[in-house]
């Protein structure tokens, strides 16, 4: 199998040439990301300029735009066959990560590692998204590991078509995780204020602050599986249609 890697933290991040690492020996991979930290940046295309792509001397692909932008170039246009091949070269799926940080309930909302992986949900293997739960130990080998485990697994079940499977590891060595446990995404309380602060010039500027704490985090939860030091894997859909309101709605605005 061949997969694309790419992250929202930059081509040049540590944790995207571990995963790479570890993962092509023994897959097939290429590697597209941006050319810097989009973290926070979601699932936002370029659309008002053409996008830079350059590759670099270890093989990776560098694109001067985001996450989504790396994933649908690499997916598209970056590995077009050559006039002597029957066809262009084809990925399993595509993996995100390894984030530096968690993304843990409604940081999903933002992520761009997670925007990353939902761009790769067409493939025929499920998307994946991988972040280390960064306690300062960076223990990127850790996840890396983790991913491996997962794709050498032969007894895999066949999942729903555009199925992302958001993966979170917790910052310790390989040896003290205590397993696997399949969550449900959390929810985080609401989140500090801005900081307020002044440029060199004395202007007013609003730096965005910390993202609030785990709020719905019981068990069950990606956050409580972290905190016991367990791998948390949550499956995730882009449907957000709130199904169980639909008749309700009905209800409101069409008799």
């Amino acid at each position: 199998m061949s997969f694309l890697i790419s992250n929202d933290d930059g081509v040049n991040a540590e944790g995207i040439r571990v995963l790479a690492d570890v993962l092509s020996a023994a897959f097939v991979v290429q590697v597209v990301a941006p050319d810097r930290d989009h973290s926070g940046a979601s699932g936002s295309l370029t659309l008002g300029r053409p996008l830079q792509v350059t590759k670099l001397d270890n093989g990776y692909y560098c694109v001067d735009g985001t996450p989504t932008d790396s994933v649908h170039l690499g997916l598209s246009s970056l590995f077009e066959a050559a006039p002597q091949d029957q066809e262009r070269m084809s990925f399993s799926r595509v993996i995100s990560g390894i984030n530096s940080h968690e993304n843990l309930g409604d940081d999903v909302l933002y992520s761009g590692t997670v925007a990353a992986a939902i761009e790769g949900r067409f493939l025929t293997e499920p998307a994946i998204a991988v972040s280390l739960v960064n306690r300062g130990q960076f223990n990127y080998g850790t996840a890396a590991k983790v991913v491996l485990d997962l794709l050498m697994r032969h007894d895999a079940p066949s999942l729903p078509s555009k199925t992302i499977l958001n993966i979170n590891v917790p910052d310790v060595p390989y040896e003290q995780l205590k397993g696997v446990k399949v969550t449900r995404l959390g929810h985080r309380a609401k989140g500090q204020p801005p900081e307020q602060v002044l440029d060199p010039r004395g202007r007013k500027r609003y730096w965005i602050s910390l993202a609030g704490d785990g709020d719905d985090a019981g068990p069950g939860t990606d956050f409580h599986a972290v905190a016991n030091n367990y791998v948390s894997v949550t499956p995730m859909q882009v449907d957000m249609t709130r199904h169980k309101e639909l008749s309700t709605i009905k209800s409101w605005l069409e008799e």
